[in-house]
């Protein structure tokens, strides 16, 4: 069709008196020019008719992955190749005497379609990503990082193509000059291969997922994780910003991942308070007496008070030396009582390991740490029930006679010199 219509064009410009080279030129102009609109008002139609024509089938089919086709834009893609294809076998027709423009035509034409086609993969990869992300097996893994990995692979191999086609050389020549620039692709690629590597490491023994909470002091990361793909982590802070973390950093560097929290349903509580050592004493009588009228306490008080007597007795201690046997103390109550306390608190996992211990003496003073779990892992829950817990150890401290360690402060200053 192109050669009996540039048979016809020479032909008129002939019968008009122009010169043979004249003619030729604006024939070949002429039909290239027509070719370039033709070929629009193809794309505009393989557009409508292949865009129109599976909408209605996504429409009526029941399954969404059409409707991911068409939303990541595949079928607007391969309706580009529609004109491309018809430039590509139009151009001999029209140069049809000039081998060499034929040539360099056609090698740009098989590029055009090779780029093209890279495009229609890389959406249909982006659909793919998308399905499978869904799916209950891959929703937390690092498939993004996969994807990733496969898009740089197909670029990498249909690029050289590329340069194959527009070189008019073997595709073996352009992988063995790859070969030789192994080392320089190494240092270039160097974060995607260590992303790739320590993608497969987290996938592998299940170190990260989407939606694990993790804590990276390094890179200020304290959050959620959101993406995982082959060079980066993305965490969203609880301030509501974004950390962005090197994907091999998680196996290069320490970090914690809350996840087991989370999976368990309890969070720990570890907070200490500070006794001040000279409040530490004795039990008398008055303070026994006191305790007894305390439930949590009662039973504890009474059956101590028992196994010291018979302590003391079988060994003839005398009970006018206080430093003589043993005695109950105000503060080996008072951690009774907060592990009594913790044990008939609702908010407290009784099935892990609930403490209160004395750690050893600071220049602050005697720590008694409480240890448990919250059965509360939000954040506000969580922070209320440890507040709650320490507010009430804060106010009843003074029943045991005891005091909370504290630096002076200018006020306390300002009373001793008044």
């Amino acid at each position: 069709m192109i050669v009996y219509l540039k048979k016809t064009l020479l032909e008129y410009f002939s019968s008009v008196d122009v010169t043979a080279n004249y003619a030729e030129f604006l024939s070949v102009s002429i039909l290239l020019i027509g070719v370039i609109l033709v070929g629009f008002i193809i794309d505009k139609i393989a557009r409508a008719i292949l865009l129109k024509g599976f909408n209605i089938i996504a429409s009526k089919s029941k399954t969404d992955w059409d409707d991911l086709l068409i939303e990541n834009k595949v079928f607007y893609a391969v309706a580009h190749l529609a004109p491309v294809l018809f430039i590509f076998y139009s151009i001999p027709g029209i140069f049809d005497h000039h081998e060499a423009i034929v040539d360099y035509s056609q090698r740009l034409g098989e590029a055009i379609i090779i780029v093209a086609s890279i495009i229609i993969i890389f959406r249909f990869l982006n659909t793919l990503k998308t399905i499978v992300g869904r799916l209950e097996a891959f929703k937390d893994k690092p498939i993004a990082s996969y994807f990733q990995l496969a898009k740089i692979v197909i670029g990498i191999i249909l690029g050289i193509l590329i340069l194959s086609v527009l070189a008019n050389k073997s595709i073996m020549y352009f992988f063995g000059a790859f070969g030789a620039m192994t080392a320089v692709l190494l240092l270039v690629f160097r974060d995607t291969i260590l992303g790739f590597i320590a993608s497969i490491q987290l996938s592998a023994n299940d170190m990260i997922r989407v939606g694990d909470w993790v804590q990276m002091t390094k890179y200020g990361a304290d959050g959620d994780v959101i993406d995982i793909n082959l060079t980066t982590v993305k965490v969203k802070n609880w301030d509501a910003t974004v950390s962005t973390v090197p994907t091999y950093s998680f196996i290069s560097d320490s970090f914690k991942n809350w996840r087991g929290m989370q999976e368990t349903g309890s969070r720990r509580i570890s907070r200490s308070i500070f006794i001040n050592q000279h409040s530490v004493k004795f039990l008398d009588k008055d303070l026994v007496e006191k305790f007894k009228g305390i439930h949590i306490l009662s039973d504890y008080i009474k059956e101590k008070q028992e196994e010291l007597e018979q302590y003391n007795s079988e060994r003839g201690v005398k009970e006018g030396q206080v430093s003589n046997g043993r005695r109950m103390t105000n503060l080996g109550t008072f951690r009774i009582y907060l592990l009594n306390y913790l044990r008939n608190h609702p908010k407290i996992n009784q099935d892990l390991t609930v403490l209160v211990r004395q750690l050893d003496p600071t220049e602050n003073g005697i720590p008694i740490q409480v240890y448990g779990f919250c059965t509360d892992i939000e954040w506000a829950k969580y922070e209320a029930v440890q507040a709650d817990i320490f507010d009430h150890i804060i106010a009843v401290i003074n029943q045991f006679d005891l005091e909370i360690f504290q630096s002076p402060t200018g006020g306390d200053f300002r009373s001793l010199k008044a």
